[in-house]
């Protein structure tokens, strides 16, 4: 038995089309995973925004684990918290301006952050630092919590 090249290879024509069809499912794939990692991010946006739901002791217990966490390793300051700037309501222009009253801005679980600090942190001599610390495409982004007791 012979074997035709009929047989065994696809004509041009059929394999550009399946080329275009892996592309196409490939464009589409890639749409989906990009649509569902938007609707996770505005989820957890949306959580972020809500009150954490902790108690003050509760919050204060994990300050403190925090706090001992890293005097054990030596430090003298420790990120405690990155958030999207989409959590101020001016998208973190004060708080990279270094503006007065931009605690302000905050919502959600970083303004409870900051209200503990202010509460609670801040009487007993530790400081607190919120900073900008990437910027994508030239605009802000990302919000940094740093507590220090140096």
């Amino acid at each position: 038995m012979t074997m035709h090249a009929d047989d065994i290879l696809p004509r041009a024509e059929e394999a550009r089309i399946r080329v275009a069809e892996a592309e196409a499912e490939k464009a589409e794939e890639f749409k989906r995973a990009a649509t569902a990692a938007e609707a996770e991010k505005k989820a957890l946006l949306d959580k972020l925004r809500q009150p954490s739901g902790m108690s003050g002791e509760e919050k204060l217990e994990l300050a403190a684990q925090v706090i001992k966490s890293a005097i054990g390793n030596g430090l003298t300051e420790v990120q405690v918290f990155r958030f999207p700037n989409a959590l101020c309501t001016d998208r973190a222009r004060a708080i990279n301006q270094g503006e007065p009253g931009w605690q302000d801005t905050l919502t959600g679980v970083p303004k409870e952050i900051y209200q503990l600090w202010q509460d609670h942190l801040q009487p007993r001599g530790y400081r607190i630092r919120y900073q900008v610390i990437d910027f994508p495409g030239g605009m802000p982004g990302d919000v940094g919590i740093t507590l220090s007791w140096h």
